[in-house]
Parts: structure tokens; sequence; C-alpha cells
């Protein structure tokens, strides 16, 4: 896949602020901190396009980011911040329950997890909605450059078993340094759409 074009289409924080164009739609998902910008600015080959920040929790729209004009990247605030008051996790919650279970042009959600890390209750409780919503997803463990060779196979093992993956869902080792993982996202997209 060649990027030949990206920009940020819509930040929206209700359904009616969502693009019309029906254009397929990949969701990111991940605690803040995961590495969801920086997944975004590995594919699309730009250094500073999404924002990544120090401050987690940074994100409190959903941005789409419309890609070659024929779909879209789309990022949701991340999960798992402390420092979010409660009644902002609560907006956050039902903005995004409201998008995973009524949007149609939703075709994947790629789950980004940190490789070095145990899987928080948050991530398996993300990975168990979207199941019961029987949305596809790809689970893209991030940061895998930061883990030795030798403990990257029992690391997966435990990730693999810990989240209980369904059979037909991925995973993907990815790492916005060596760039592993890209060219299968790619190859995702391109499959789904």
């Amino acid at each position: 896949m060649k990027i030949t074009s990206v920009q940020l289409s819509v930040s929206a924080v209700r359904r009616s602020q969502y693009p019309t164009d029906g254009l397929p739609e990949f969701l990111l998902v991940g605690k803040s901190n995961v590495g969801k910008s920086s997944f975004i600015n590995t594919l699309i080959n730009r250094k500073n396009f999404a924002r990544t920040s120090s401050n987690p929790g940074k994100t409190q729209t959903i941005n789409f980011y419309l890609v070659n004009n024929e779909f879209y990247l789309v990022d949701a605030p991340g999960y798992g911040y402390a420092n979010v008051s409660k009644a902002k996790q609560k907006k956050f919650g039902l903005m995004m329950e409201d998008y995973l279970t009524g949007r149609k042009n939703l075709k994947q959600v790629f789950m980004l997890i940190d490789f070095r890390h145990k899987l928080s209750s948050d991530d398996i409780m993300m990975y168990e909605f979207l199941k019961y919503y029987k949305i596809p997803v790809t689970i893209v463990a991030t940061k895998t450059d930061k883990v030795g060779i030798t403990l990257q196979q029992k690391q997966r093992s435990s990730l693999l078993d810990d989240l209980d993956v369904v059979v037909g869902d991925d995973f993907i080792t990815f790492s916005n340094v060596t760039k592993e993982g890209k060219d299968e996202i790619y190859l995702k997209i391109e499959r789904t759409i």
C-alpha cells in the first residue's frame, strides 16, 4: 500500500459529526500511552501528523484520519487513565459504545496493547466488549523493539492466553522504530477494503 494523502477530516464527540461519505473505517483503541499516535504516524509515513503527547489522556475526541481518500483510520480516546475524571471517563465510555454499536462503516478494530506489560483489566474488558458485539479485532502489540528476542515468544504466548483470542482475530507485533508489523497492517486494510 502506498500512502499518497492523509488529512484529519473530523474530530467528533457525537454521531451527528461523523463523516457521511460511507468509506470503510478502521478504529484504533488502546490504553492511554500505548502508542496510538505513533502507530498512525508510522502507517502514514509522517513524523508528527498525529500528535504524540507525554500526557496520557490527551485525545478527547474521536478523530477521523482520511487516508488516500479511500478509508479512515479512527483514533479513539485512550482508556484506563486515572487522571481523567470519572464524569469524563463515563462520557468517553458512552461515546465509544455509541460508535462501536451503531457504526455501519466500522470494518475492523486495531486494539493496541503494550507488548512489554501484562494486560490490564481494562484491556481484557475492551476485548470482551468488542467480541460481545462481534466486531472483528486485530490485536496489535506495540513497542516490540523494547522486548528482547529471547523473551518475545514467551510474552506473545502469555498475552494470547490472557486475552483468550477468538479464532479469526489476528495478533500482530508492531514497532514504530523498526517498522515491524507495518506491512501486515497494510495487508489487513487492503484485504478488508
